[in-house]
């Protein structure tokens, strides 16, 4: 609140050191409640009570929650966040919040990786009764020996020049999967990755 009140101009002009400082904080505020984020979610993880309120749930609705979520720090690296969605599309079902939570880091991670002034692609699609959501970058990619340990508790890939803490793509696949979906990566080193989920689609006459 107190960075909000600083950017509204009522309360007086920044110079562009204090920007910069200001930005600097945001940064480390932001940082600070994805970790703490992640900490919380891993803690119903490792109790085995992931806490889950699965429903019917438009997939546009969570797609348009992670992008505008990630919109910021899009923009900060010129890159466009490129969504393909259909008219037409059945109801997930899902974990509103928790799916929204494992795209939004999916999108987050594809920001962080990729190069200035490119695209992301973000698509979801049906394929008979599953609802697939889809992130492609076309940053560095993943080196192969990599690949099957991406998911893996607490795994960085060695030398890695990017912060986090190896947990996101950890909590994203116990969240897919304690919801009776499946979580995967394509990635061709050099040339970027597709990282991907499914979940069932809503068959009303079924429920």
């Amino acid at each position: 609140m107190s960075l909000q009140l600083l950017e509204n101009k009522k309360v007086g002009e920044l110079n562009e050191e204090q920007k910069y400082l200001m930005g600097s904080i945001q940064d480390d505020a932001n940082r600070l409640l994805k970790i703490t984020s992640e900490l919380l979610n891993m803690t119903q993880v490792e109790t085995g009570r992931i806490q889950l309120a699965v429903l019917p749930v438009s997939p546009i609705e969570i797609i348009d929650y992670a992008v505008n979520s990630n919109k910021l720090a899009a923009d900060a690296k010129n890159i466009k966040l490129q969504v393909t969605k259909p008219d037409n599309i059945q109801q997930v079902l899902a974990d509103n919040e928790k799916s929204a939570w494992v795209l939004t880091n999916l999108i987050s991670n594809a920001i962080r990786y990729s190069y200035e002034n490119s695209i992301i692609q973000i698509n979801v699609k049906q394929e008979a009764d599953k609802i697939i959501f889809s992130v492609t970058d076309t940053g560095q990619g993943i080196a192969p020996q990599y690949v099957d340990k991406i998911f893996n508790r607490y795994f960085r890939i060695p030398g890695s020049q990017k912060e986090g803490t190896g947990l996101g793509l950890s909590i994203s696949k116990e969240f897919i999967e304690a919801q009776g979906g499946k979580i995967s990566v394509k990635s061709e080193f050099g040339s970027g990755s597709t990282f991907m989920f499914e979940l069932p689609a809503y068959n009303s006459n079924i429920l």
